[in-house]
């Protein structure tokens, strides 16, 4: 197997129109954020779950079979995501509350896949290059957009970009045992998902 980009831009047709994760998010992020404000009550909380709702559209849309069916899918993720948000909280009233919610709808992801590594990976990145990663891969903005969002400078947030992939890459050859082929791309098979140390 071969990964020819580290985090590529997953793309899915929708209504006869390529639609990537930028075209996702401008169509339904605000929809989603109002929905994850209206169960876990803190915008701050919203934000994060939001940040990881995207990373696993954006790592998982090419799998996507049926077009008509993007904004389910979406708000399936998002709903997967404050349950996992919950359940990381040992909240025991979330067992309650949200246990329709689980029953709702079920996120068919298929099998263990690069996919899953890489989102794994991402989620596990330190928020200094997590975040400009997410802002550029997935919300599709300019690195000076981001520079002057996050009070950076524009070396600080190409670098922060690099080293960001760089950990992404290290992050298959750690996960999954992958190497660099002569032409610099991550070459490898995935594990099954029992011997993966990112998923298991």
């Amino acid at each position: 197997m071969e990964i020819a980009k580290i985090v590529p831009v997953k793309i899915v047709t929708v209504n006869k129109t390529v639609m990537n994760t930028k075209d996702v998010w401008n169509i339904y992020h605000r929809d989603l954020q109002q929905f994850i404000i209206s169960k876990v009550k803190d915008s701050s909380i919203a934000d994060d779950i939001l940040q990881d709702t995207f990373i696993k559209i954006h790592t998982k849309l090419s799998t996507l079979q049926e077009e008509d069916k993007l904004k389910s899918w979406v708000f399936s993720i998002a709903r997967n995501s404050v349950l996992d948000f919950f359940r990381a909280s040992n909240n025991t009233v979330f067992f309650e509350k949200f246990e329709e919610i689980e029953n709702e709808t079920e996120e068919n992801l298929g099998d263990h896949s690069a996919h899953d590594c890489l989102r794994g990976i991402i989620i596990n990145l330190p928020k200094k290059y997590r975040q400009p990663l997410f802002l550029y891969d997935i919300k599709g903005l300019k690195q000076s957009e981001i520079a002057n969002q996050l009070h950076l400078s524009l070396p600080t947030v190409k670098s922060q970009i690099q080293r960001a992939r760089k950990q992404i890459a290290q992050g298959f050859m750690d996960c999954c045992g992958f190497v660099k082929n002569d032409n610099g791309q991550l070459v490898g098979e995935i594990k099954p998902k029992e011997e993966c140390k990112i998923c298991k």
